[in-house]
C-alpha cells in the first residue's frame, strides 16, 4: 500500500468517526426535545388536575387561563362551585333567585266573630282592678241604683237595665275589693250586690268588641231560683246559655264569656229569673263584670 493509499483511508475513517459523532448529537438532541416535550406535557397536565372546583380561582392555576367550554361565551364562565363545566350549556342551569324579588302571600280572610261560654266558681276574695285589666263594674256598694267603675277604664261595659225593681242587699257569699275605683277609689272586701225578684226580672250587660279576642267575667248568683244566663252577639251568629240554680239556699257563680266582635258591634248578656222556688222574692243577685 502506497501512501497515498493510506492517507486517503486515514481522511475516510476521521470522516466516518465524524459522521457518527454528528449522528449521535443529532439523536441526543432529538432525545432532549423529545423529554422536554414529555416533562412539558405532564406539567400540563398535572396543573389540569390538580385544580379543584371551587378553589376561587375562575382562571386557572398559575395564570394558566381556563379551558374553553366548547360553547359560545362559556370561557371563563363560573358556576356557584367553579370554573363552568363543558357539559352544562347556559340554558341549563337553574335560574338563580332574583334577591329584589317578592313572594306573594295570599290575605289572611278577615276573622269571624267568636263566643264562648264557662261556668266555675267564685273565688273567695276577687280583686276587680287585677280581673278588670280593660274595664270593670261593681254595683249595689250604697243600694240598688249604685254603681262603681273602673278609673280611666276603657268604658266597654255598659249597663242596659233589665226587668224587676233593683234592691241592695250585703250578703253574698264572696267579696269584692279594688284599687282603681271611681267614686269610690279603693275598697277591701265588701260583700254587697244587688238582685231582682220573680219570674222574668233580671239584668241586661253590654260589652263592647274590638277587634281583638276578649275575655269577660260576669259574677252572678241565685236565691230559691233558676237562673238564665244568655250570650248573644249583636251582629248575631252564636248564642249560648249556661243555667244556675239552687232550690233551698244562696248559689253563686263566675261566668267566662270568651268573644271577638268588630268595634261596631256588642257582647249582650241577659241574666234573668227562669223559675222561682219559694213565694217569696226567688232571685237573681249581680255583683261585679270585668274585662280584659
Amino acid at each position: 500500500m502506497t501512501d497515498e493509499d493510506r492517507t486517503t483511508g486515514q481522511t475516510r475513517s476521521t470522516l466516518r468517526r465524524l459522521a457518527r459523532t454528528r449522528q449521535r448529537r443529532r439523536w441526543a438532541v432529538q432525545g432532549l426535545a423529545v423529554l422536554a416535550c414529555l416533562v412539558g406535557l405532564l406539567s400540563y397536565l398535572g396543573t389540569r388536575s390538580g385544580s379543584a372546583p371551587g378553589d376561587g380561582q375562575a382562571g386557572g392555576v398559575g395564570g394558566v387561563p381556563a379551558r374553553p367550554t366548547g360553547f359560545p361565551g362559556a370561557e371563563g364562565r363560573t358556576t356557584e362551585t367553579g370554573p363552568a363545566a363543558p357539559g352544562l350549556r347556559p340554558r341549563q342551569r337553574p335560574p338563580t333567585p332574583d334577591p329584589t324579588s317578592s313572594v306573594s302571600v295570599p290575605a289572611a280572610p278577615p276573622e269571624g266573630p267568636v263566643l264562648s261560654v264557662s261556668q266555675g266558681e267564685v273565688p273567695a276574695e276577687v280583686d276587680l282592678g287585677a280581673v278588670g285589666t280593660r274595664d270593670w263594674m261593681h254595683w249595689g256598694l250604697r243600694g240598688g241604683t249604685s254603681t262603681v267603675r273602673k278609673r280611666a277604664g276603657s268604658g266597654e261595659i255598659v249597663d242596659g237595665g233589665g226587668n224587676g225593681t233593683r234592691v241592695g242587699w250585703d250578703g253574698n257569699q264572696e267579696v269584692f275589693s279594688w284599687r282603681d275605683g271611681t267614686p269610690e277609689r279603693s275598697l277591701s272586701g265588701t260583700p254587697n250586690g244587688v238582685y231582682t225578684c220573680d219570674v222574668g226580672s233580671g239584668f241586661t250587660v253590654t260589652v263592647a268588641g274590638s277587634g281583638e279576642l276578649r275575655t269577660v267575667q260576669l259574677y252572678a248568683e241565685t236565691w230559691m231560683a233558676r237562673g238564665r244566663l244568655e250570650a248573644r252577639l249583636s251582629t248575631g251568629g252564636p248564642t249560648s246559655t249556661l243555667r244556675l240554680e239552687d232550690p233551698y239556699t244562696s248559689r253563686s257563680a263566675q261566668f267566662t264569656v270568651r268573644f271577638r266582635l268588630p268595634k261596631d258591634a256588642r257582647l249582650v248578656l241577659t241574666w234573668t229569673v227562669e223559675k222561682v222556688f219559694t213565694e217569696h222574692c226567688g232571685n237573681v243577685g249581680l255583683q261585679a263584670v270585668a274585662v280584659r
